[in-house]
């Protein structure tokens, strides 16, 4: 495996949550990490508290220019770029018959699109580096929750994306693997719930029977499963579960 020092990394959705936890565990090892993210507040703090090696830059993914200035930060902040983590996302919830277009449009372009075209600027980038790009799946497409139908479906299409891209980009050197949590507490969930702090890690935590493990995840152990693909010198097209056995469809008394 390539050595974790000085590596030089893009974490899309760094302000919190799993982006928060893979910026954190790869500044402690060495590595010059840029988050990005649309709340300049969030970003900040969190490259405030990692120190010099994170450096933060208010970006919306969804916007072209933001994309650009993303990418462009990182590769003078890092001086080259090792490997995205295309980790930012949103969720909507709703049964499928009170979901508006506008809705739909909005969480695919989040989701997918937007992850797709900051690929295409980090390619030429990556290429030079022999890189990695690991995109951000989701237990959803492993067990189906009522009302989740828009988020489930955008990290389907990850999935795939994730296999095409592997084949694609292949020839030029560049790794391209997806990692599937399990339930880890990230602010994504309050947002589609309306949840407090509180609330929400109860929430979670009540789902602890449902993984074979039985507990739920962190984003250190989420952090680890990025590392390995983004370093593995032989792993492209991998999905990675990652998720204490919550997809097994088990209940523990």
């Amino acid at each position: 495996m390539k050595p974790i020092e000085g590596l030089s990394v893009l974490v899309t959705g760094g302000g919190s949550g799993i982006g928060e936890g893979i910026a954190q565990f790869y500044v402690e090892r060495g590595a010059r990490v840029t988050i990005c993210g649309r709340r300049k507040e969030k970003i900040e703090a969190v490259a405030e508290r990692l120190g010099e090696n994170c450096l933060a830059v208010k970006a919306d993914i969804t916007i072209d220019e933001d994309r650009r200035n993303a990418v462009r930060t990182a590769v003078e902040h890092g001086g080259k770029l090792d490997v995205l983590v295309s980790n930012a996302g949103n969720m909507v919830r709703g049964e499928v018959d009170t979901l508006g277009e506008d809705q739909l449009i909005d969480i695919f372009n989040t989701n997918v699109i937007a992850g797709m075209l900051l690929t295409g600027l980090c390619k030429p980038h990556l290429a030079k580096q022999d890189g990695a790009i690991i995109f951000m799946g989701s237990i959803h497409t492993r067990r189906a929750f009522p009302g989740a139908s828009a988020y489930a479906a955008t990290k389907g299409a990850l999935e795939t994306l994730t296999r095409v891209l592997a084949a694609e980009l292949g020839e030029h050197n560049i790794r391209v693997n997806c990692v599937v949590p399990g339930a880890v507490l990230t602010e994504i969930y309050q947002r589609a719930g309306l949840l407090s702090d509180v609330e929400s890690a109860e929430r979670l935590q009540s789902m602890a029977s449902s993984h074979a493990l039985g507990r739920i995840g962190t984003n250190t152990e989420i952090a680890e499963a990025v590392d390995y693909l983004a370093r593995g010198e032989w792993t492209t097209g991998a999905i990675l579960d990652v998720d204490g056995g919550l997809g097994l469809g088990l209940t523990r008394d």
